[in-house]
């Protein structure tokens, strides 16, 4: 998958447990588990900002893109 979710890394930044988080935003653990653990195949923008909101980062610092091996790149395409 293109898309990393890097809400572990901000949780342990943040010295936070998943439950903590859970408790904050109103997210079930379960729903917060799947996105921890690169399952998710989407996320609400609503979900994403009380994230954002509950351990005080960026969009930009939950999610990443890396390059995806059967995509072509700016060099292949010429």
């Amino acid at each position: 998958m293109p898309i990393i979710v890097n809400l572990d890394v901000m949780l342990a930044r943040r010295k936070r447990m998943l439950k903590e988080l859970a408790d904050q935003t109103g997210l079930t653990p379960q729903n917060l588990s799947i996105l921890k653990t690169g399952r998710a195949r989407a996320i609400r923008f609503t979900t994403l900002a009380a994230i954002c909101r509950a351990l005080d980062c960026q969009p930009g610092d939950l999610l990443e893109h890396a390059a995806d091996a059967d995509s072509p790149t700016e060099s292949d395409e010429e």
